[in-house]
């Protein structure tokens, strides 16, 4: 049998009944649920030193438990000296009990390491129910080692939900315990 985790166990044992009734849902299908967290960090200085993409896909793949894969230059731009093909970034998707174990590491521990931090934006929808979000250091989570960081850099964090507006996923995350500045809705 499949492990449920703490998170996942509040949505389907509290959080449902809650949105169900918020929204007037006639069934629980309707109720909003995380599908997936993608995580991205793109490296522009990766067409100087390739070795920052093995590193950023080591440290993605550490702090996500899942195997982390590079992305590759779509077009080749002069300018920037980079070339069809070339890695430029990391990626993952989470899905199923690896994106509950983040969700539950990223608020509860990640997130509280941020220096000054009073919130995330709650103007990072996109209309559709996704929410995407920045951190500016890799070093908030507990699974990188500070003595072996070379360079600091940032990522993306996008929250996919089934939710069909903005309101419905802020009202889902912010029950889930995204710690967003505002508590109020979006729109």
């Amino acid at each position: 049998m499949a492990e449920i985790q703490r998170l996942q166990k509040k949505y389907e044992d509290e959080i449902v009944a809650k949105l169900k009734e918020q929204f007037n849902y006639t069934s629980v299908m309707q109720v909003p649920r995380l599908l997936k967290i993608c995580i991205n960090q793109g490296l522009g200085e990766a067409t100087q030193d390739k070795k920052m993409v093995d590193v950023a896909v080591k440290e993605m793949s550490l702090i996500t438990g899942q195997l982390a894969v590079s992305t590759k230059a779509k077009k080749s731009v002069s300018n920037f000296k980079l070339r069809e093909g070339m890695p430029i970034g990391a990626r993952v998707t989470l899905r199923r009990l690896m994106m509950w174990e983040f969700l539950d590491r990223f608020v509860s521990v990640a997130l509280p390491r941020v220096r000054d931090f009073r919130g995330i934006n709650d103007k990072s929808f996109d209309g559709r129910g996704n929410y995407s979000t920045g951190i500016t250091e890799q070093i908030i989570f507990p699974e990188i080692n500070l003595d072996k960081v070379s360079r600091i850099s940032g990522m993306d964090v996008t929250f996919v939900t089934s939710a069909n507006n903005d309101a419905e996923a802020y009202a889902l995350l912010l029950a889930l315990g995204l710690p967003f500045k505002n508590k109020n809705n979006p729109q």
